[in-house]
C-alpha cells in the first residue's frame, strides 16, 4: 500500500508559478515511479509529467514542456511539480500517482495508487 497526499495547489495569476508537493508513505519510495496527472470536469484525466524512481528520467506532456518541472527527494519521500508561466488552460485538479512496478509512463492505467488531488486555479 502507498498513501499519497498532495499539497500546494491554489490560485495563481496567469504567468505566475505554483509548486505542488506529493508526500508518499507506506512503501519504499525510492523504488517507486511517480507521475502527475490533471483533470478538469467533463474531461478525461490527462498526463502531465512522470519521473523514474531514481529521478534520472523524466517525461512531460507537450503542453507543459519547458514550463513545468518534476523532481523528487527520496530522502523526504516527496515528489514535486514546479509549474511556471501558468496559463488558464493549466487550471485543473492535479493528482500524483505511484507505480510500484515498472517504468514511469504516461498512461494513468499503469499507476496503482493515487492521491486525493489538489485544485489549481489560474486567473487571467
Amino acid at each position: 500500500q502507498v498513501q499519497l497526499v498532495e499539497s500546494g495547489g491554489g490560485l495563481a495569476q496567469a504567468g505566475g508559478s505554483l509548486r505542488l508537493s506529493c508526500a508518499a508513505s507506506g512503501r519504499t519510495f525510492s523504488r517507486i515511479a511517480m507521475g502527475w496527472f490533471r483533470q478538469v470536469p467533463g474531461k478525461e484525466r490527462e498526463f502531465v509529467a512522470a519521473i523514474s524512481w531514481s529521478g534520472a528520467s523524466t517525461n512531460y506532456a507537450d503542453s507543459v514542456k519547458g514550463r513545468f518541472t518534476i523532481s523528487r527527494d527520496n530522502a523526504k519521500n516527496t515528489v514535486y511539480l514546479q509549474m511556471n508561466s501558468l496559463k488558464s488552460e493549466d487550471a485543473a485538479v492535479y493528482y500524483c500517482a505511484a507505480r510500484l512496478w515498472g517504468i514511469a509512463t504516461t498512461w494513468s492505467s499503469d499507476y496503482e495508487y493515487w492521491g486525493q488531488g489538489t485544485q489549481v486555479t489560474v486567473s487571467s
